[in-house]
């Protein structure tokens, strides 16, 4: 345990992570390839549904840190922009700090891709939550692979997120990479084992 609190003590900042070291739980705001359960499932179990939210005041971006495209998901991968005006919306994972360093390694925290931040949300029917999120630094825009805006929009749809902004996520432009993607393979085994009757 003392490795977990050790981990959240660095990541998180200000109340949460009183919060998140008593109550070993913190939210997760996800607004990309995370909005898919299987996805964020694969290297971080604990999670849970919690609600639909929405992040004000921001835009949805794609892009690659210092123009470098993901290895991962062969082009950019998305992020959010301060946009007075806009929102992004998404969901709010709770989930166990002992999945906070995957969710970090996740997202390229060490590598200084990503910098986790700490967002207000507001759900539906108003309420406002502190969340952590994930954003890009140094990033240069361009166009994410087919693969990561499917399972973008399989999120989007899973967790009926609004059909106008579903709609926004498909019209998105997607590289012409036609190569094989492991990771969206292995998304798809996890969606198959899923629907498998059991």
């Amino acid at each position: 345990m003392e490795t977990v609190k050790s981990c959240t003590q660095t990541r998180l900042g200000g109340g949460l992570e009183v919060h998140n070291c008593r109550n070993e739980s913190f939210f997760y705001f996800a607004y990309a390839s995370n909005l898919l359960q299987e996805r964020i499932m694969l290297r971080n179990p604990s999670v849970v549904f919690f609600t639909l939210a929405r992040l004000l005041d921001y835009k949805l971006a794609f892009g690659s840190h210092h123009g470098k495209p993901s290895s991962s998901w062969h082009g950019s991968t998305a992020t959010i922009v301060h946009s007075p005006g806009d929102e992004v919306w998404g969901i709010i994972w709770k989930m166990n700090t002992t999945d906070l360093c995957s969710l970090d390694r996740q997202e390229g925290v060490e590598d200084s891709i990503y910098i986790p931040i700490e967002v207000a949300v507001q759900t539906p029917e108003g309420k406002i939550f502190k969340c952590r999120c994930y954003q890009m630094t140094d990033y240069v825009s361009g166009l994410p692979s087919l693969q990561y805006k499917k399972v973008i929009c399989m999120g989007a749809k899973q967790n009926g997120l609004p059909l106008d902004y579903q709609k926004k996520l498909e019209s998105i432009e997607a590289s012409d990479y036609a190569g094989n993607v492991p990771l969206f393979d292995e998304i798809e085994a996890a969606l198959n084992a899923n629907e498998t009757p059991k």
